[in-house]
């Protein structure tokens, strides 16, 4: 088994910046990105979730898809 992420992937490509993954809240559910002082910086997974707990889970355990690096 892999190891889950532990880092934004798309926050480093295209800010530059080294953020942890957690938990994030948008208006389309709950989601694992990246976030600053300033706040979000960046959605790191396909889905949404419909709770925290669920979201919190995926990204203990790896199950979330990583967003397209482009």
């Amino acid at each position: 088994m892999s190891q889950p992420a532990s880092f934004g992937h798309l926050a480093m490509i295209h800010h530059g910046k080294f953020l942890p993954l957690e938990v994030l809240l948008g208006a389309a559910g709950h989601y694992i990105g990246t976030r600053d002082i300033d706040g979000p910086v960046s959605r790191e997974s396909r889905e949404y979730f419909r709770s925290y707990a669920a979201a919190q889970r995926a990204l203990k355990r790896g199950g979330w898809t990583q967003l397209a690096i482009s």
